[in-house]
C-alpha cells in the first residue's frame, strides 16, 4: 500500500501577505557581481502591498540600488496545526528617497536583530506574490 501524497494549498495573495505579516524575518535575493545571486536575511514589514526592510551602507544597500529584479522568501510552521508555509515575492527593490515617501517610512517601525545604524529604507513591491501550505510529515516528530 502507498502513501497517499499530502495537498498543498495555493496560496491566495491575501492569504500571502497574511502569513508575511507573522514574521519578522525572511531572506532576499538579488543578483551580485558576476551575476552571482547574493541572499540576505532580513527584518522586515508588510506596507502597502510591499515589503519595507532597512540597511546600512555595503553589499545589501548597493545591489538593491541597482534596481534589479529580486526575490523575496519568508516560512513559517504553525506547530498547533501541523502546517507549513512559504511565500515568495518578486520585484524591484527602490531605495526610499522622497520626501514624502521618508516621512512615511519612519512611521514603521521594523526591529532589527543585527545592532548597528541602518538608516537606510528599501521598498520591495511585488510585481507577483505566490505562496503554498501544506501538512507538516508527522514522521519528523514537529508536530503537537
Amino acid at each position: 500500500m502507498t502513501e497517499q501524497e499530502p495537498a498543498v494549498e495555493e496560496l491566495s495573495a491575501a492569504a500571502c501577505w497574511a502569513l508575511l505579516r507573522t514574521t519578522p524575518v525572511g531572506r532576499i535575493a538579488m543578483h551580485g557581481a558576476n551575476d552571482e545571486i547574493e541572499i540576505f536575511p532580513i527584518n522586515f514589514i508588510v506596507d502597502h502591498g510591499s515589503i519595507v526592510f532597512k540597511t546600512a551602507t555595503g553589499t545589501k544597500l548597493s545591489l538593491a540600488d541597482q534596481q534589479r529584479s529580486a526575490a523575496f522568501e519568508a516560512d513559517g510552521f504553525d506547530f498547533y496545526e501541523g502546517t507549513a508555509w512559504s511565500v515568495v515575492l518578486r520585484g524591484t527593490p527602490k531605495l526610499i528617497k522622497h520626501h514624502q515617501d521618508m516621512i512615511e517610512a519612519f512611521d514603521i517601525e521594523i526591529q532589527t536583530w543585527q545592532v548597528g545604524h541602518k538608516p537606510t529604507y528599501v521598498r520591495l513591491e511585488a510585481d507577483v506574490i505566490t505562496g503554498r501550505q501544506f501538512t507538516v510529515n508527522p514522521a519528523t516528530g514537529t508536530t503537537a
